[in-house]
């Protein structure tokens, strides 16, 4: 397969990528890393990136950051981060990449965590996470030629401990190795509509 992954320069991105590489053509995408570029806050940005790419048979989007912080003085553009940046920027790969997609391929999306096992300063995240399960049961029920679509929900990565030190107490680690088989699981599977969570 020919697949498109987005954000693979963050410890999900990796996993995803050690895992498919070895079977599929991998085209890695990112803000400042990768075979192309493509700003994720910029709608312009990513039809460019699939006009430049044409045809592919799945997108892997591990890209997207929220805002960690309390909520008590959250400002609506702190809040925003996580909207327009990890939700809206996974989104309109959907939206924008669908044509791109051959029949029957796939998107597959990162969530992660938070609105399942929330965390003091995480609301932003939370609320992120619950929306992308959201877009991806509905969208799924109207993506058309067999295209299907999942979220993949990892708890906290073993290798991301240090980056999140002390945010997620008491959280089990999951392996990286776990983490990319959720995303073969997506990419190579049948299932759509999915939350696939690695807990």
């Amino acid at each position: 397969m020919r697949i498109l992954a987005v954000g693979t320069a963050g410890d999900v991105g990796k996993a995803a990528v050690a895992e498919l590489r070895p079977r599929h053509e991998i085209i890695t995408a990112g803000r400042s890393s990768g075979d192309v570029r493509v700003d994720l806050l910029d709608a312009s940005s990513i039809s460019a990136m699939f006009e430049k790419l044409g045809k592919l048979d799945a997108v892997v989007a591990c890209a997207g950051h929220a805002h960690y912080g309390p909520l008590a003085g959250m400002t609506e553009t702190q809040f925003m981060k996580g909207l327009k940046d990890k939700l809206m920027g996974q989104v309109n790969l959907v939206l924008l990449g669908t044509p791109y997609v051959n029949d029957r391929g796939s998107f597959t999306l990162t969530s992660g965590v938070l609105d399942r096992d929330p965390i003091l300063k995480g609301v932003n995240g939370a609320t992120v996470n619950a929306a992308l399960k959201g877009f991806v049961t509905a969208a799924a029920i109207e993506l058309e030629r067999g295209i299907r679509i999942n979220v993949v929900s990892p708890g906290l990565l073993e290798d991301s401990e240090k980056k999140y030190a002390g945010l997620f107490p008491g959280q089990e680690m999951v392996s990286s190795k776990r983490v990319g088989l959720a995303y073969a699981k997506s990419v190579e599977g049948v299932l759509t509509g999915q939350v696939i969570i690695i807990a």
